[in-house]
């Protein structure tokens, strides 16, 4: 009796310890344009691939993805550093940098922009993204930047469709302030 409640103690420990190694081993994503090693929060989500979704991205007419509305969403956002604060005629309040546009595997497409606050004073940002595979909509993302306070230069994870849907450009604009 006691040989068994040891066995199974064990078995115990060590599907707790292996929990935890994956749990350290969280996915990273280094951003090609800035080399920056983000490691977003990731939702478990149930994402079977389909068994022969590689030519998807090829022709998109073979991909039946209906955008389901609009997606709104409220990451967190990593201060980058500070800028120069020269808003002004020929300057806008805020400016947005191309975004970078990457995969999780087995999870989702992942954005990251980078906000720019030119002004003196503390701005709250909307940006709207929208996710497209050869000019088709796959994914409307409206994103509520934490507010940016003068000066800061900003990080935005922004997270998009799941993987197997393909995906080949992100365009972002800021909608507010306008």
């Amino acid at each position: 009796m006691k040989s068994t409640f040891r066995v199974a103690a064990a078995a115990v420990l060590v599907a707790a310890s292996s929990g935890l190694a994956f749990a350290q081993a969280a996915p990273q994503l280094r951003d090609t344009r800035t080399g920056k090693v983000w490691t977003p929060e990731i939702t478990d989500e149930e994402a079977s691939a389909p068994s022969s979704y590689a030519d998807k991205a090829f022709d998109p007419r073979t991909q039946a993805v209906v955008p389901g509305g609009t997606t709104v969403q409220h990451p967190r956002a990593t201060l980058m550093g500070t800028v120069p604060m020269t808003a002004g005629p020929n300057v806008p309040v805020l400016t947005l940098d191309v975004p970078s546009l990457q995969v999780l595997p087995g999870r989702y497409w992942l954005s990251i922009l980078y906000l720019t606050n030119n002004s003196a004073s503390t701005v709250d940002a909307v940006v709207g993204c929208h996710f497209t595979n050869h000019g088709q909509t796959v994914q409307n993302t409206q994103v509520i930047v934490p507010p940016a306070g003068p000066g800061e230069r900003l990080g935005v994870p922004v997270r998009g469709p799941r993987f197997d849907v393909f995906v080949d450009q992100v365009t972002c604009a800021v909608t507010a302030p306008t």
